[in-house]
């Protein structure tokens, strides 16, 4: 193997897992759960293709019926979602790989029709300035969501005890709590979205307060070097972006340092949209005040990615959209070898379907 990114496909040491390179295949939602959200056979073997990766963290998970929002999206809520990704998992290690969980609150990022009726729920009662949401009913437009009353977020913290403790049970190497892109936690962070007067809100530690009671309730079921956090600082998506975000991150960030966390993965990149609201924060931002692994994420490609970890500033590096169309990334980057055509973006969220999801050649089959 003539290794062209020395430093991207070295090996890495998370803590107590050994990884054999920095290459992390980002969170990406793909939809293939099915109306029940049960992981399946078509997910365990995109997966499982993907497996040369030195770490994957799964797509979004949701950690209730509460936290739903996508159609299709896979859960970890029952003992028959707990069961699938057991099955994936296990294939998933039998292949060498390692993979971590990302747990999952849509928010206000959801609609009434995927609760019965009842509204999506957020940190404040504030809408979505969006086009339309996919519903199980079909476009629908956004809705004003239900402000969590105080002694409610304590069910919603459970919940991601429970789903952490489900993780365990399905034999992830870790889990990743996703606190980014306008989902519930995010919302929770930024002075956009919170609104509120108690204390889960009006200052920046308060509106902190949620993921580290989250942090907290998570690591109380796992290693909390088996614990990553995503952050985005920069983002835009699902109509976010506060005045104030670089203190808020970055007090953030600096309080997340203080629990020994597997990473904090970072969407530092500009490709998913940006706020626009001052400069782009970075990841040399981030390095100043948390001391663990650096995940960077968000538009690299092999040569940024390269010159982020070389530079310093980031220890792994989360590749997307590359991935979906190249299941043999690594061996690809490795070898100097070509990248297959984008994928379609109209077969990302084919229901059921293994067309732009596991049909992709590696480089090999294509000889």
């Amino acid at each position: 193997m003539t290794t062209s990114s020395p430093e991207l496909l070295s090996s890495f040491q998370l803590h107590d897992l050994g990884l054999t390179n920095r290459v992390v295949l980002a969170p990406m939602t793909r939809a293939r759960a099915g109306e029940e959200r049960i992981p399946n056979d078509i997910m365990a073997k995109y997966y499982t293709q993907r497996a040369s990766a030195g770490l994957i963290i799964t797509e979004a998970t949701t950690i209730s019926e509460q936290a739903n929002g996508w159609l299709n999206s896979p859960g970890i809520y029952t003992d028959e979602m707990t069961a699938g990704w057991k099955k994936i998992v296990d294939q998933v290690h039998r292949a060498g790989g390692k993979i971590f969980l990302q747990l999952w609150h849509c928010g206000r990022a959801s609609h009434s029709s995927f609760h019965n009726g009842d509204p999506a729920v957020a940190p404040s009662a504030i809408e979505i300035n969006g086009d339309y949401i996919h519903t199980p009913k079909g476009k629908e437009d956004y809705e004003i969501p239900r402000a969590l009353e105080t002694d409610e977020v304590a069910l919603v913290v459970e919940d991601y005890r429970l789903a952490a403790k489900r993780a365990g049970e399905a034999g992830f190497d870790g889990v990743e709590i996703h606190s980014a892109n306008g989902y519930l936690l995010d919302e929770f962070l930024q002075s956009k979205t919170n609104h509120r007067e108690d204390k889960y809100g009006g200052s920046i530690e308060k509106r902190f307060q949620m993921l580290k009671e989250v942090v907290e309730a998570v690591i109380s079921e796992l290693p909390a070097n088996r614990v990553g956090v995503r952050l985005a600082p920069n983002g835009a998506f699902n109509d976010m972006g506060s005045p104030d975000y670089r203190e808020q991150f970055t007090y953030a960030a600096s309080q997340l340092d203080a629990y020994g966390l597997a990473f904090l993965h970072v969407m530092d990149g500009l490709a998913f949209g940006f706020h626009e609201l001052g400069e782009p924060m970075t990841l040399g931002e981030f390095r100043k005040v948390f001391s663990g692994p650096l995940i960077g994420n968000c538009g690299y490609d092999r040569e940024s990615a390269e010159k982020a970890i070389d530079s310093g500033d980031a220890d792994m590096i989360a590749i997307g959209r590359p991935y979906i169309s190249n299941p043999d990334l690594v061996e690809r980057y490795a070898n100097n070898w070509p990248l297959n055509p984008e994928a379609d973006m109209a077969d990302w969220y084919n229901p059921g379907g293994a067309k732009g999801y596991i049909d992709f050649p590696t480089y090999g089959e294509t000889q």
